[in-house]
């Protein structure tokens, strides 16, 4: 065979091994889809048949041992996979979730562990914001679960909302796949990845970021893109410099971030307006929308930025940053206030507004 020959035979031989890994592949793929699917509606029927026996015949008080029992005659039948543990996930999975929520908690391709994760949020709204989220951005069950434990829901402008807006805006993200900004941007923001000690500048911080940049992003949400830093805008011959640029993608949109040590000025607003109007005006692209700015402070002044959150229209968002993680007990208590002070705010706009 000549040079020539061998070269398409490779290439023939190549492109056969693509072709078969693909279709063992997607094979794999398919078992793999269903294998989670029975799994799934496979605890959801044992969890309802636990419920069933314990509550509906009225046997709570001997629910434990029941379970106990159970569990122990299943492990000597089946093996392992069924303890006590199980079966009380099985029982809590049928008591949060009807068959039709499984079935399309399967179809959205969530895991047994996400789903296990899932049944343990009480609110029910909370909970489905975690669900969406988690589809949207295609979070594994680590990230789910470290999102659950970092209380993004608090964090972030949808929990100071009226409880029927919050189901509409989360309605409309499972029908359109579209966010809005009140789902992207948060009050605070934990980078303590950045490894800074106590005492630093906001070199230091930007530096920081930018050397972590994957981990930053990781925190922010998916969809960021870094564009740059220290990015040079001139008006009136004077020069001004934007801390970090980035895009996000889903809201097509230009994201100037200011970082800014101590607590919030009213002065830092008017300085990002100033930059918004200049990326607008000059680096904006077509199909896209209005720049948005997010002006991170090391200390929290709450009913400044929980005001500033609620501006649904606004371009500008405020959030504290920590660098070090903060005691979750006060942190919780400290989000609680701050959803608390937003609510009452707009209790007291929906009074002003009718008494006019």
């Amino acid at each position: 065979m000549t040079e020539k020959d061998n070269n398409i035979a490779e290439q023939q031989e190549s492109t056969l091994f693509e072709d078969v890994c693909g279709i063992i592949n997607a094979a794999r793929k398919r078992v793999a889809v269903y294998v989670n699917s029975e799994v799934c509606l496979t605890k959801w029927y044992v969890g309802k048949r636990i419920k069933e026996d314990v509550l509906y015949n009225q046997r709570a008080e001997y629910g434990k041992q029941i379970v106990k029992n159970l569990a122990a005659r299943l492990t000597e039948f089946y093996g392992s996979g069924w303890s006590e543990k199980s079966l009380l996930h099985c029982l809590r999975c049928a008591e949060t979730f009807t068959e039709e929520e499984i079935v399309s908690a399967v179809r959205r391709q969530f895991s047994w562990t996400h789903i296990k994760a899932l049944c343990y949020i009480n609110d029910p709204l909370k909970r489905q914001f975690y669900m969406e989220m988690c589809r949207v951005e295609h979070w594994d069950t680590r990230t789910l679960d470290a999102k659950i434990d970092s209380q993004l829901f608090e964090r972030t402008a949808i929990s100071r909302k009226p409880e029927e807006v919050i189901k509409q805006e989360l309605l409309e993200l499972k029908d359109t796949n579209i966010l809005n900004p009140d789902l992207v941007f948060r009050s605070s923001y934990f980078l303590d990845m950045l490894g800074l000690s106590n005492v630093f500048s906001e070199k230091d911080l930007e530096s920081a970021i930018v050397s972590q940049m994957q981990d930053f992003i990781c925190e922010m949400g998916s969809d960021f893109a870094f564009l740059g830093r220290q990015k040079r805008i001139t008006v009136d011959a004077v020069d001004y410099y934007i801390d970090l640029l980035f895009y996000h993608r889903s809201l097509r949109r230009l994201v100037a971030i200011d970082l800014k040590l101590g607590k919030f000025k009213p002065e830092y607003e008017g300085q990002m307006r100033l930059y918004l109007r200049y990326l607008d005006k000059n680096d904006r692209k077509e199909g896209e929308e209005s720049p948005i700015g997010l002006i991170l402070c090391s200390e929290g002044n709450t009913e400044h930025i929980e005001y500033l959150m609620l501006d649904e229209n606004s371009p500008i968002k405020v959030a504290q940053y920590y660098t070090q993680l903060p005691d979750k007990q006060l942190l919780a208590e400290k989000l609680q206030r701050a959803i608390a002070i937003a609510k009452e705010h707009i209790v007291e706009q929906k009074i002003n507004k009718n008494q006019k």
